[in-house]
């Protein structure tokens, strides 16, 4: 049995395609149940979900409510009620193929020392992608990720998108839950919860692939291009970066800071190579990304 997990927060406009793409599936039914995490929606998602689940009979569907605001809670409150020894979470607004889970399963059946797992997640723009886009921005404001068409390792620092990343649910017997200080909360954008999660994984050697078969589609309104959600987004990670490592020490912390002014250096690199190629709108979009994250880390508050 496979459990996908959809953790939503006033998500209408999208959830009722993401939960047919689910039931498109090829997997058979009988094979996964999708649990939808209600983490205090204030629109009609419920109602769409009990329209989805009157469709859709044959398929096990698990409505819940997490009343603790914030990802990270929903997401335990998956863990404890999933029958699955497979978890998959879905981001609320995506659209999957119809061998997603399919893939995930054939997976983890033929690789049993792999204990966590994550695919491609390709931006679905509603309008169009900005000229200032880089790969950098890209990966940070759309979740975009593509690490080729062959199953590896992640890179050095790399790790599975939150919103197309599959765990054996023995995972979170090993390393605890999701940490409720971290990730989004409301209309926040605190994040760094995922990546708290697989550091503990890789500190007790746990395998983690990238797998290029299970694509997630993730859909991106104009509003995630425009300059307030972006440094919004950018100062967040900061503080989230800055909860995280305080969180396990302040050595950790002070790398953390080394860490950022490296950052910096090659930030100023691209900054330069874009200016000699005539693009400065996607060097200057790269510091101030750079910029927003160090004040966040420094936790100094945005102008």
């Amino acid at each position: 049995m496979i459990s996908v997990i959809i953790c939503t927060y006033n998500r209408e406009k999208y959830i009722g395609a993401l939960l047919e793409s689910l039931a498109a599936n090829d997997l058979p039914k009988t094979d996964y149940e999708i649990l939808l995490v209600d983490n205090n929606c204030t629109d009609n998602t419920r109602a769409i979900c009990g329209d989805f689940a009157k469709k859709h009979p044959s398929l096990t569907f698990r409505y819940m409510t997490e009343p603790e605001q914030g990802l990270s809670a929903a997401r335990n409150k998956g863990i404890r009620e999933a029958h699955g020894d497979i978890l998959v979470y879905v981001d609320d607004d995506a659209l999957v193929d119809t061998h997603y889970l399919r893939d995930y399963v054939d997976f983890f059946a033929s690789h049993p020392h792999t204990m966590a797992a994550g695919g491609p997640i390709i931006p679905l723009y509603e309008t169009a992608e900005p000229a200032w886009m880089t790969p950098y921005t890209k990966a940070l404001l759309t979740g975009w990720m593509d690490y080729g068409t062959r199953v590896r390792t992640y890179p050095k620092g790399r790790y599975p998108g939150g919103g197309n990343a599959a765990y054996r649910k023995e995972v979170f017997q090993k390393v605890g839950l999701f940490d409720t200080r971290l990730g989004r909360k409301g209309n926040g954008l605190m994040g760094s919860e995922e990546k708290d999660i697989f550091d503990k994984m890789h500190a007790l050697g746990m395998e983690v692939l990238y797998l290029p078969q299970p694509i997630l589609h993730h859909i991106i309104p104009q509003s995630k291009l425009e300059e307030p959600y972006f440094n919004r987004l950018t100062y967040q990670i900061g503080l989230s970066e800055r909860a995280r490592t305080l969180a396990i020490s302040k050595t950790k912390y002070f790398k953390r800071l080394v860490s950022e002014a490296v950052k910096w250096a090659a930030t100023l690199l691209l900054w330069c190579f874009y200016a000699l190629s005539l693009q400065p709108t996607k060097g200057n979009s790269l510091v101030l990304f750079r910029r927003n994250v160090t004040r966040g880390l420094l936790s100094i508050r945005m102008a």
